[in-house]
């Protein structure tokens, strides 16, 4: 049988004649079903992933732009209460003015407080490169070395991170020289 018809060379050389050749055309058309549903799943789930990510990014974009609410609505009320200090400063004497102010940086403390930002004051405590930064070195015979003698700014840390390290006077030893 040889009338040089591939698919029939194909089926004699099987041995299986006609009925492999519908086999094979039954399997192809299982393997394309197959490939489609697979391509048709990829699809699905890349076009998921990308509808994740721009959703990740505008949710990050929002975290980012109202991170600082809490805090912004704290501070609100500290502006509030300075402005109706100087108001009142201006029409009274220094101490109201004073006594305004003490409460209100009281009021900007505890609205540090409640976003996480400490203060730090050092002042007697041993010296730390890592909160503090020296201002001065003063020699002193009644605190050991490395003591922090004086509080000239201070400094602040954010949930434990360093903001701004407090700038002091540390005590050296008497005749120690400084190099």
């Amino acid at each position: 049988m040889n009338d040089n018809n591939p698919l029939s060379e194909a089926a004699d050389m099987a041995g299986a004649g006609p009925a492999a050749a519908d086999g094979a055309g039954a399997a192809l058309a299982a393997a394309e079903a197959k490939a489609s549903e697979n391509w048709n799943s990829y699809l699905r789930a890349v076009a998921e992933l990308e509808n994740y990510r721009k959703r990740m990014d505008r949710e990050l974009d929002n975290t980012r732009k109202y991170a600082i609410e809490r805090f912004a609505q704290e501070l609100v009320s500290v502006a509030d209460s300075l402005e109706a200090g100087i108001n009142a400063g201006s029409a009274s004497s220094g101490s109201a003015l004073l006594e305004g102010s003490t409460a209100t940086l009281k009021q900007l403390l505890r609205a540090f407080d409640k976003a996480g930002i400490k203060v730090i004051d050092p002042l007697g405590k041993p010296f730390d490169p890592a909160w503090h930064e020296a201002m001065v070195a003063q020699e002193s015979r009644d605190q050991p070395a490395n003591t922090v003698l004086s509080v000239i700014q201070k400094g602040y840390s954010l949930n434990g991170r360093l903001l701004r390290p407090a700038r002091v006077v540390v005590s050296k030893a008497p005749g120690a020289d400084a190099n």
